[in-house]
């Protein structure tokens, strides 16, 4: 995506790798929209804790954060013992899966890169082959969210009021984004229409990332609390809901998401709107039998009661906001079932939830499970 800072534009992406430091280099999405930062994580401990702590977020960015982190770790080790090198790469590979449980994106992109890096003889081989496949799995999801683009640029139709939760844009990936893709798509192709951005509490993702991405990219939007989306709806407002997945599951067709998109699934369903989700072919978890199942992360109390923000003189401070003495349950996902979904924005096309498991090889399942 372009981005404009002091007056200059140019291209970034999200996630990127300098081989001759041996670094990955990330946007310090915790400063934006206030400022524009890249920081080059040093070693896959701190690659990890990236992650973890939300320096870099979304699905298929953390998906290609982990490859490259472990394609780091691998180049980091000296000497030539296969089997050290195998017992350290287990190690990094547990450091970053572990980073965060819920989005399925990491463990897939740590599996492509084990799997390639099978394929060497020797440590040199294996680390060479670690990078080569880190940088395949950002180049596929570059690819992956064009496609959905393409696919999903169709529901978009001049005029529209689109709704969408969180940020799955172009921070969420390495570039282009998900939801944001056929959005992108149709303004390319000269439609102008609506975006309401959910503030997403509690880490406020839509009110901070999701909208300054629309607002370099000059798409029309408005930020709403997220209480404000069923009144909307209800006046007849909104025309689309597109969201992103964190992990969809190819079995059953439903979607596990940030915080909130259940609740707006409910209410898209109540008033007659359509919802759909928009996932890369790395999200889609062949494994799991039930929503249910899904690993969902409960993080610090401490987002909930209270707020970052930048204070008049420029300085980011955190706020707290509840009473004093309170505690606070913040489970950062929900799960929304598959009857509640109009339809799935793949890279293959557009699917019912229902469809997917039929179409698993259409959609990189390469064999029957």
């Amino acid at each position: 995506m372009n981005v404009t800072v002091r007056g200059r534009t140019r291209h970034y992406r999200t996630v990127a790798f300098d081989a001759g430091a041996n670094t990955v280099l990330l946007i310090e999405q915790r400063l934006l929209p206030h400022e524009f930062k890249i920081v080059a994580m040093p070693d896959y401990r701190a690659t990890a804790r990236a992650i973890k702590d939300m320096v870099v977020r979304g699905a298929g960015a953390i998906g290609a954060t982990a490859a490259y982190g472990l394609a780091q770790g691998a180049r980091a080790f000296r000497g030539g013992d296969l089997k050290k090198f195998l017992r350290h790469i287990g190690v990094v590979h547990r450091t970053l899966k572990s980073a965060r449980p819920t989005a399925v994106d990491p463990v897939n992109a740590l599996n492509q890169v084990l799997a390639a890096m099978a394929g060497g003889k020797t440590v040199e081989e294996q680390q060479a082959m670690a990078l080569a496949a880190a940088e395949e799995f950002a180049e596929h999801d570059v690819r992956d969210c064009d496609a959905i683009g393409r696919h999903g640029a169709k529901l978009i139709r001049a005029g529209m009021n689109v709704l969408t939760h969180c940020n799955a844009g172009w921070l969420a990936f390495v570039d282009i984004g998900s939801a944001t893709a056929p959005m992108y798509a149709a303004q390319a192709r000269g439609r102008k229409f609506h975006v309401y951005c959910d503030e997403t509490r509690p880490r406020s993702q839509g009110a901070t990332l999701t909208a300054w991405e629309l607002a370099q990219q000059k798409i029309s939007h408005q930020i709403i609390a997220d209480n404000a989306a069923g009144h909307l709806m209800q006046r007849g407002k909104i025309d689309l809901v597109i969201v992103g997945s964190d992990r969809t599951l190819g079995r059953t067709g439903e979607v596990a998401n940030k915080i909130g998109t259940y609740t707006k699934a409910v209410l898209a369903r109540r008033h007659g709107v359509p919802f759909y989700v928009a996932i890369p072919l790395s999200t889609i978890d062949w494994k799991l039998k039930s929503g249910l199942d899904i690993p969902i992360e409960e993080r610090n109390e401490s987002e909930v009661l209270g707020a970052w923000g930048v204070t008049a003189k420029g300085r980011r401070e955190y706020v707290r906001v509840a009473n004093p003495g309170s505690g606070a349950f913040n489970a950062g996902f929900d799960v929304t079932p598959a009857e509640l979904i109009t339809g799935i924005i793949t890279p293959a096309g557009i699917f019912k939830p229902e469809e997917l498991w039929n179409r698993r090889r259409e959609l990189g399942l390469a064999t029957t499970g």
